[in-house]
């Protein structure tokens, strides 16, 4: 097997502890970190001592400078690819950067780690053996065809959703699925990390009383 060109690197998604020891011998190891936002970045790879050269790399750049990357990478140069947390790609680039690199005959490389989605389902309540991760919904146009299509889905269903749309999107969620069992987790390994479940209409008038903060994934049971 060639050597790896790309590393994508898992990062914490709250609590710092959350790397692991690969991922950090990893980051220590390669030539350059790309970071969706390289003063994020800057302070985890602070934290952990790290001191590799940081660049920029989000979806804004990364049609201009995935050429380069490669050109770069084909001369022996070894990469991480790390976002602002979570695994690269999952809803945060890195898709288009993978693609063009196995069209290149580079290897590339995941390794695993921390994502919102897990630890969500699991402490959910709904059934974990099969599920859909639909990412963030379209704002807009296509947005109530894929309420359409997941209103047939039988699987749990996983989102992930911003604060000052979460409450639509529970509304919308039960106008097309109906009053389903559902669960809302937030801010998940942080400080005021909250799971709560209920019924679509219950968590509507939670969060409405409540009010909306952190970052928030969304989970709907199936189709019964």
């Amino acid at each position: 097997m060639s050597e790896v060109a790309l590393y994508l690197v898992p990062t914490p998604i709250g609590n710092l502890e959350d790397i692991t020891l690969r991922a950090l011998r990893v980051l220590n190891e390669v030539d350059v970190i790309l970071a969706e936002d390289t003063r994020t970045s800057g302070k985890l790879l602070k934290h952990h001592n790290i001191t590799k050269p940081l660049q920029s790399y989000h979806i804004f750049n990364e049609h201009k400078t995935v050429e380069k990357l490669i050109s770069r990478m084909e001369s022996g140069e070894k990469f991480a690819l790390i976002s602002d947390a979570g695994t690269p790609s999952i809803s945060d680039p890195g898709f288009l950067l993978v693609r063009e690199l196995l069209k290149a005959g580079l290897e590339v490389n995941c390794l695993p780690g921390a994502t919102a989605f897990v630890p969500a389902l699991v402490n959910s309540g709904l059934p974990s053996e099969r599920f859909v991760f639909e990412g963030f919904l379209p704002h807009k146009k296509g947005r109530q065809t894929r309420l359409m299509k997941l209103a047939e889905e039988e699987r749990t269903i996983i989102l992930y959703e911003s604060p000052h749309r979460l409450i639509k999107c529970l509304e919308q969620l039960k106008e097309h699925l109906g009053d389903r069992k559902a669960s809302v987790s937030r801010e998940i390994s942080k400080m005021f990390e909250e799971t709560v479940r209920g019924t679509l209409s219950e968590l509507v008038a939670h969060f409405t009383a409540k009010g909306v903060k952190g970052e928030f994934v969304v989970l709907v049971e199936g189709k019964g």
